[in-house]
């Protein structure tokens, strides 16, 4: 018996600036005994960035996985443009793929692939019908944008640690996705290479029109590359506002998770024997 290929549950139009494009909402999600998340909510708007910030293990990347379908919330509902993505089956969320991308933390290339193979990869399993001369151009495009031309024939293990976030997100754009989601961006990076990397964030809202979501622990960073920053704490989203009303808050998980993170770049004094 032949079955019919489904068409795709999404239906996806042009995302207007400013509008609410996603919706996170009385999520709920556990690990065994461990619970990530008790009714949390955000909204993210078309044209921003919005940083997700917290502490380590507190379930930033858990979101960016489950809007991609990589994790299913264990309760509540995700919306993209108004349409529910909770009950997807996995062949309706690779049409959500081609829309919003992923740059991973340690960027995830193919070792065994080339610079180029890797940035082509996406763009042979949404675009199939691209001829090879197409691809080879799309790909040196996107090299270009991340000031990285001309490095098609290198292999992961040749790169720096930068090099290889910032092939890792010339991978994520190769379809030209509307949305980027960044997972701890500047992890791992020295002071100069990551304020690099949050010119290429800043830069991708700039020249591809794109909303992206960041999810850090790098208050500098944050501070540096959002519109809006949403605090996740205690399982919840607890306040969301610009940089300038976060480091104001008066919310006391903000204001102990910012003071924390400060402490970290004061000087140290010499202890007097």
């Amino acid at each position: 018996m032949l079955f019919r290929r489904r068409e795709p549950r999404l239906s996806f139009h042009p995302p207007e600036t400013g509008k609410e494009l996603i919706r996170f909402e009385h999520l709920e999600k556990s690990f065994g005994p461990k619970r990530v998340y008790d009714d949390l909510m955000v909204s993210v708007y078309a044209g921003e960035t919005l940083t997700v910030m917290g502490g380590s293990g507190t379930g930033k990347s858990v979101l960016l996985k489950c809007l991609i379908g990589l994790l299913r919330p264990d309760a509540g509902r995700i919306l993209f443009q108004g349409q529910e993505l909770t009950d997807f089956r996995e062949e309706d969320f690779f049409e959500l793929r081609k829309h919003v991308a992923m740059v991973f933390q340690g960027a995830a290339l193919f070792d065994s692939l080339t610079v180029g193979e890797n940035i082509a990869y996406p763009l042979l399993e949404h675009f199939p019908e691209l001829s090879p001369d197409e691809v080879r151009a799309r790909v040196a495009r996107k090299l270009e944008l991340v000031n990285l031309p001309g490095i098609e024939n290198m292999k992961p293990a040749d790169l720096s640690g930068g090099m290889r976030k910032r092939v890792g997100l010339a991978r994520a754009i190769a379809t030209d996705p509307e949305v980027i989601l960044w997972d701890e961006p500047t992890t791992g990076l020295d002071p100069v290479t990551t304020e690099t990397i949050n010119q290429m964030i800043r830069s991708m809202q700039q020249k591809l029109g794109c909303t992206s979501i960041v999810v850090t622990h790098d208050m500098m960073s944050a501070f540096s590359v959002s519109n809006r920053i949403a605090m996740l704490a205690n399982r919840r989203i607890v306040q969301v506002g610009t940089p300038e009303e976060m480091k104001a808050s008066t919310v006391p998980e903000v204001r102990a998770f910012l003071d924390a993170r400060q402490q970290e770049f004061m000087p140290q004094r010499e202890v007097a024997p």
